[in-house]
């Protein structure tokens, strides 16, 4: 499926779903019946991010949102929508964009209350998304007195390039009041750059602590680049490891501070073939 059949697709099923629905509720909402995970990089999110190891900070622009649920609270569909973007922190406060990520789609939720018994949560959730991505460098990359983009040479595929995915990805949850462990597994149904495995594969764990605190970790699978090859060969474990405060004493109820450890392959598709490790301290923001 290209792009804009995709894109189409999304816009009919968006029609379709806002169009009246008897007994059910149609109005949207930000609140979310799959809560987003916590430590996962590409969830839709406002947050700065600036990185600890070096003149970088990342900035996400997004949310999700359910368009319909059912009055069970059992199902409901709703859209993701956003930016992710690596800046650059220079002088008298400039911040020039190296690389956005740019992503929209659709989600489809499930949950079932689980009956007392011999494991630790009470629910079981599921979601299922069908989500375009692109991403793209600008003027942040490029050197004007040089007259060339930064780093041309350690591309595999040249600058600019044209990096675009649509996937469907789907995430098992278990819940309690203060827990959640989850399973996830993506697979690619378009992909340019083409030399990529179609599969990915992820699990995590988020737990509130004392102190309106919490701890989460997000594992993925990603396929790794081989430059030898010209393609993707085997896997490379990917980690984003969260800790955060929620600012409920300062009337912030919405908002973490929060700390991230990543190591694995880049978040930002303009360097997917490229292996990363830093931290970040900043704020995200609820809505």
């Amino acid at each position: 499926m290209t792009g804009k059949n995709s894109f189409l697709a999304f816009i009919a099923a968006a029609l379709l779903v806002l169009s009246p629905v008897s007994s059910a509720t149609a109005s949207p909402t930000l609140r979310t019946m799959f809560k987003p995970l916590l430590a996962d990089p590409l969830e839709p999110q406002i947050a700065i991010m600036p990185r600890l190891n070096d003149d970088y900070l990342r900035l996400d622009i997004g949310t999700s949102a359910d368009l319909y649920r059912n009055d069970r609270d059992s199902f409901a569909f709703g859209i993701d929508f956003g930016t992710y973007s690596l800046l650059q922190r220079g002088d008298n406060f400039k911040f020039p964009v190296d690389t956005i990520d740019y992503l929209f789609g659709i989600n489809f939720t499930w949950k079932e209350k689980l009956a007392a018994g011999g494991i630790p949560f009470d629910e079981l959730s599921a979601r299922l998304r069908i989500t375009h991505i692109s991403a793209h460098f600008e003027d942040g990359h490029y050197d004007e007195e040089a007259d060339e983009w930064i780093d041309e040479e350690d591309s595999p595929f040249g600058i600019p390039f044209t990096y675009s995915r649509e996937f469907v990805n789907l995430v098992l949850a278990l819940s309690s009041e203060h827990s959640r462990v989850y399973l996830g597994y993506q697979y690619l149904y378009h992909t340019i750059p083409d030399e990529i495995n179609r599969h990915a594969f992820q699990a995590g764990v988020e737990i509130e602590t004392p102190g309106n605190t919490y701890l989460a970790a997000d594992f993925k699978l990603l396929p790794e680049w081989n430059d030898e090859k010209e393609r993707t060969d085997g896997f490379r474990g990917t980690w984003n490891l969260q800790a955060g405060w929620r600012l409920k004493v300062l009337g912030m109820e919405n908002v973490r501070l929060a700390y991230n450890y990543f190591n694995g392959m880049s978040r930002h598709g303009m360097y997917f073939y490229d292996d990363e490790s830093y931290s970040s301290l900043g704020v995200i923001v609820d809505l």
